[in-house]
């Protein structure tokens, strides 16, 4: 029987009804019941649940404190001379990105060269040469000088969680980072994604996807073989909502719009203090 949806908080997309699952902050080391049991309650065969990748990673404890790394010169020479002049002034305009991206470029902190430096050691130097959100790293989710990698096996968390949830479901897990398509070939710069997906691209990645078409969100890990067509569509429904929400805190600059302390100052109370939305359901509007 369809769950009457008058109660449940929902939005119309197309063809598809959004049911955002609200949770407070998922802390590291901490499981996902705040995300499984209402999905549970709340799913019904054949609906997707999407979830960011970032509560996934710090569920993993996979956060990294910058402050215990000490900026080479190639950490310093590619945030301030390749990053902030070289894409914000010149490259950056001339591929047309977007002009956000160039503003934050243009700005970028000192407390950047730290962040140089953890990409390279951990991701190396093709993806700290893309100017910003390399290897997707998350700086906006973090307590403190910490960031959060991508999480660990996507494919077998989604399988995991749609296990737990009991029902014929299908669970993706994304990051907002761009899938780009040219001649019919999907790829992305980040380290990972589904089946279909040429991943592990880096800077070069990120260069080629100014000239092709940005598709959208990236699936990272899926609880099924699913086609990239359907996972991209459905990556951007649950994307839509979360662009939405007033609490989306997209870069390090919207920390001190929606939580009011500098974005190195975060506590994990005050990540805890707003709603979270790290899941939404999308069902097929019948």
């Amino acid at each position: 029987m369809s769950e009457d949806l008058k109660n449940i908080k929902h939005v119309i997309n197309g063809d598809y009804i959004v049911i955002p699952i609200e949770t407070g902050y998922i802390k590291p080391n901490e499981n996902l019941d705040s995300i499984i049991k209402p999905a549970k309650e709340l799913m019904e065969d054949n609906d997707y649940l999407v979830i960011a990748e970032t509560p996934i990673s710090v569920s993993q404890n996979r956060l990294v404190d910058e402050a215990d790394y000490k900026p080479s010169l190639t950490a310093k020479f590619l945030t301030v001379v390749w990053s902030k002049y070289l894409w914000g002034y010149v490259l950056g305009p001339l591929l047309g990105i977007k002009e956000r991206t160039i503003k934050n470029l243009r700005k970028l902190p000192k407390e950047t060269y730290a962040h140089k430096e953890v990409v390279l050691q951990l991701y190396g130097l093709k993806h700290a040469l893309k100017p910003a959100s390399e290897a997707g790293i998350d700086l906006s989710n973090a307590p403190g000088t910490c960031v959060s990698l991508l999480p660990e096996n996507p494919g077998q968390v989604a399988k995991d969680i749609k296990n737990e949830i009991g029902k014929d479901v299908c669970v993706l897990i994304i990051d907002t980072d761009a899938t780009y398509m040219k001649n019919g070939k999907y790829f992305t710069a980040l380290p990972i994604a589904i089946e279909g997906i040429d991943a592990d691209n880096g800077f070069f990645g990120y260069v080629k996807g100014q000239l092709s078409e940005n598709m959208g969100s990236t699936p990272l890990g899926c609880s099924e073989k699913i086609d990239v067509e359907t996972a991209l569509k459905i990556a951007n429904i649950a994307e839509d909502y979360q662009k939405s929400l007033s609490t989306e805190m997209k870069t390090i600059h919207s920390v001190k719009e929606v939580l009011g302390t500098e974005f190195d100052e975060v506590t994990i109370e005050d990540l805890d203090s707003i709603t979270h939305t790290p899941a939404v359901i999308i069902r097929k509007a019948h």
